[in-house]
Formats: C-alpha cells, sequence, structure tokens
C-alpha cells in the first residue's frame, strides 16, 4: 500500500471530508485531492502532519508498515 492510498483511507475511517483534512493542512481542497491521487507529491511537512493528526508514526502513514503505532509526541 502506497501513501497515496493510506491517506484516503485513514480519512474516510475516520469520516472527514477532503474539505476538512484541507484545512488542517492549510491547502485547498483540489490540492489535497490531489495529494490522494498521486497527482501531486504530499510535501513532507503535510506528510508529518497527517501522522500526528491521525495518531500513527510515518511508516505506517507511508505504507511502510501495517502496524499503527502512536505518532512520537515530544
Amino acid at each position: 500500500m502506497d501513501y497515496t492510498t493510506r491517506i484516503r483511507s485513514l480519512r474516510e475511517d475516520h469520516d472527514y471530508t477532503q474539505s476538512q483534512i484541507a484545512s488542517i493542512l492549510h491547502v485547498g481542497q483540489r490540492t489535497y485531492a490531489d495529494y490522494e491521487s498521486g497527482k501531486t507529491r504530499i510535501p513532507l511537512p503535510s506528510m508529518i502532519r497527517l501522522a500526528e493528526f491521525y495518531d500513527v508514526n510515518m511508516d505506517y502513514i507511508c505504507g511502510i508498515s501495517n502496524v499503527k503505532i502512536p505518532f512520537p509526541h515530544k
């Protein structure tokens, strides 16, 4: 699973709209839709923000692991 599928699944699992997540990332809905479709690569700071928001580690959000480990808070 790649990150585009993972960020879409996380959003849908939590019943958020693309507009709601776009607002969290301070981008437009169309830009976020492009992240999910893979048309545009999501910037690393936005990927980290999503991992923190969904409380999952980067390995999970990137699709490297299927194990949800909480985001490492300071």
